[in-house]
């Protein structure tokens, strides 16, 4: 079966903006930055069907060692980034990673680890769930079910084992239970479906966590799949991705629009270029205007008030209770 080609960049970008000036809303724009995101490296134990970044094991693209000296400058320069937030791939495997981790701490920064849990069981990362301890580093853990078969279908064979007895480590270091060492697990729909109430789910995912496995976490994030890289392989594959894009634009919601990650948080991509989240960096579309790297900016703050790069994809964050890094946004 032949696949259907996805819409020229441009049309993506003029669908979500007319759509905007139809509400009546206006376009977005760049607030102050406050979170520096940087996906050091493609490389990942995993290769999940949903990953839209496309990581896996056989990936090398990954944050050279001027690019890590550059984000530390960066720090250093922009007093009002209060957040260092590592990403991949599995950012852990990257050599680099635990000296970010020190230098952000070393400055008084909030570090959030995106891991995936089953990459603390990998040889080399014995020690890293303790490291992150040590360091008071924020985990945000995926675990898109609290059941196995659901897991397992979207990640991969064993993944939801080894996640559980993942968790069940950062638990005996204190993750989740001391308030310094912040647990959050992050919940994606298995399929083309927007995510249930946060709330809701929460509880649900408390619940049985803490039945079947004795499980405590801080909060449950819940992001909706993004119709791009993988995932949207997936659905034109399945005939699914005109259904998933009515759907998503069916309940676009307003509202959403002043808490988009994008307004607050600058993406880096692991070759240094600048995007305004992750699921453009996912895209290689970059900052409006020139191209922009790390190299090129020392005041993230001559931002505030510079237009956002949108797509067909902007729809996923804005629809229903909306979505963003920091789950639901309403």
């Amino acid at each position: 079966m032949l696949l259907k080609t996805a819409p020229p960049a441009a049309a993506h970008r003029e669908r979500f903006d007319a759509h905007l000036r139809a509400v009546g809303a206006p376009a977005l724009t760049r607030g102050r930055v406050t979170t520096l995101q940087v996906n050091i490296g493609l490389r990942c134990n995993l290769a999940c069907h949903h990953c839209h970044v496309e990581s896996g094991p056989k990936r090398t693209e990954r944050l050279d060692a001027k690019g890590l000296a550059r984000i530390i400058a960066l720090l250093d320069l922009n007093p009002g980034i209060e957040t260092l937030d590592l990403t991949g791939g599995a950012p852990e495997l990257h050599e680099g990673f635990r000296d970010l981790v020190r230098a952000a701490r070393a400055r008084g920064r909030r570090v959030i680890d995106r891991c995936n849990l089953t990459v603390l069981e990998e040889p080399g990362q014995e020690d890293t769930a303790e490291f992150l301890a040590a360091q008071q580093a924020d985990i945000v853990a995926s675990l898109p079910c609290y059941g196995e078969a659901n897991v397992d279908r979207q990640r991969g064979r064993g993944v939801f084992e080894g996640s559980i007895r993942a968790l069940k480590s950062l638990n005996a270091l204190g993750y989740g239970r001391d308030p310094a060492l912040r647990l959050d697990l992050v919940y994606n729909p298995v399929g083309a479906f927007l995510p249930p109430a946060q709330a809701t789910l929460e509880a649900e995912y408390r619940e049985r966590l803490a039945a079947d496995f004795g499980i405590v976490f801080d909060r449950l994030l819940t992001i909706t799949n993004m119709p791009i890289q993988r995932f949207a392989h997936q659905l034109r594959r399945d005939g699914a991705y005109d259904d998933y894009m009515t759907l998503l634009v069916s309940h676009f919601e307003a509202a959403n629009l002043p808490g988009v990650m994008c307004r607050s948080l600058v993406s880096v991509a692991w070759d240094g270029t600048l995007h305004d989240c992750d699921f453009n960096q996912a895209l290689r579309l970059p900052l409006p205007g020139a191209r922009r790297t790390i190299y090129d900016v020392d005041d993230l703050d001559a931002l505030v008030g510079a237009p956002i790069a949108t797509g067909t994809h902007c729809f996923g964050c804005t629809a229903g209770a909306g979505s963003s890094c920091g789950g639901a946004l309403r």
